[in-house]
Parts: structure tokens; sequence; C-alpha cells
């Protein structure tokens, strides 16, 4: 039996799958990370300079091993004027200027027109 297939083995019956997602997720990150850096024509040198970092703790990071921290993230985010992460706000209200109001009749109109015009059911209006 080969070395290979006995970690292999090992891993597909003691592996932890929380280890395997955050090394995938980290080595997305970095891969992200490195792609922008190639795009915008730097080197870790460059990063950790506009990050006001050590060159030896990005190169650190973007080994893919490294626990980033959102700060950390959010630090290269902003250097590299991208997005590493993208996480979708939640939404309960939208709320919208329905103009000037007089009186109940036209806020009952007015309230009436949003209302018809609003494709989202999901909202309620929030009074």
């Amino acid at each position: 039996m080969k070395k290979n297939s006995i970690i292999s083995d090992w891993l597909a019956q003691n592996g932890d799958p929380e280890i395997d997602q955050f090394v995938e997720k980290n080595l997305a990150i970095t891969e992200k990370v490195r792609n922008k850096l190639i795009l915008k024509g730097w080197n870790n040198g460059d990063l950790a300079k506009a990050m006001g970092k050590s060159p030896s703790e990005v190169s650190k990071w973007l080994s893919g091993m490294h626990n980033l921290t959102l700060k950390s993230i959010i630090k290269m985010e902003r250097a590299l004027e991208t997005e590493l992460i993208h996480c979708e706000p939640i939404k309960e209200f939208e709320y919208v200027f329905l103009g000037m109001i007089h009186g109940a009749d036209d806020f009952n109109k007015k309230k009436a027109d949003y209302t018809a015009s609003s494709e989202m059911s999901e909202y309620s209006l929030a009074m």
C-alpha cells in the first residue's frame, strides 16, 4: 500500500470537516489576493507596504494555512481596493420617502400607490 493512500484513508475516516472547510476558504481568499496582486503588478512586499505590515507577516498570511482574522482580511481589502469576502446584508425593512403627506386621504393614496408599485411582498410598511 502506498503512503499517500494510507494518509488519504486516515483523513477520510478521521478528518475534520470544519478544518477542511477552513483550509478551503483560506486558500480561496489567498488565491483572490494573489490574483489581485498580479492585476496590480504588486508583490507581497508592495502589499505589506500598503498595509503597514512586515513582508514576513504578509507572506505568512498568504501561505493559506494562517488563521486570517476579519480585521486582517479587511486590511487586505482596503489595500487592494477589492472585496475578498461578500456577505449579503439581511434587510428587514425598506424605508421609502413618499413625499409630503397632507392628511389621511393623501397618506392612504400614497400608501396604496407605493404598495401597488412594490413587487416585493416580503417587505411590509413600517408605521
